[in-house]
């Protein structure tokens, strides 16, 4: 198991974007893993390429774990007016798909209580972003 999320911790750091992609999907589960989350947020924010931006967003919002949504809102927190856009939709890729994402409510009630501001204000970034009654609202 650790040889997998190894391997894509490799990935999240690669020159190619198809690779930093695949490293935020095969990753997002793992967001509670301090090494794996410092790779996550670093491919929430890449500067290189806004796909990668938008399928990591997309990845952990369907994991819709604390620790994923989390990663997310500290991103936000933290994003440029670009990348913000990016994380949007990725996220709103997830609240399109077809069971959309049950779990990002909760998650979002718990950051709201988090002890990190930036945390608390990324979370009260998404629950504004997921307002189209068509989505599950945080």
């Amino acid at each position: 198991m650790t040889d997998g999320w190894e391997a894509a911790l490799a990935e999240a750091s690669s020159p190619s974007w198809t690779r930093r992609v695949r490293a935020g999907r095969g990753l997002a589960s793992l967001a509670d893993v301090p090494e794996v989350a410092e790779a996550l947020v670093r491919l929430l924010l890449d500067a290189q390429d806004t796909a990668v931006t938008r399928r990591t967003a997309e990845a952990l919002a369907r994991a819709a774990t604390p620790a994923a949504v989390k990663l997310i809102a500290r991103a936000v927190a933290g994003a440029d007016d670009n990348q913000a856009d990016w994380l949007r939709t990725g996220v709103q890729d997830a609240l399109a798909g077809r069971d959309g994402v049950p779990d990002l409510a909760e998650a979002c009630r718990e950051l709201a209580r988090d002890p990190e501001e930036a945390v608390r204000r990324g979370a009260a970034d998404l629950s504004a972003w997921t307002d189209d009654p068509g989505h599950t609202q945080c």
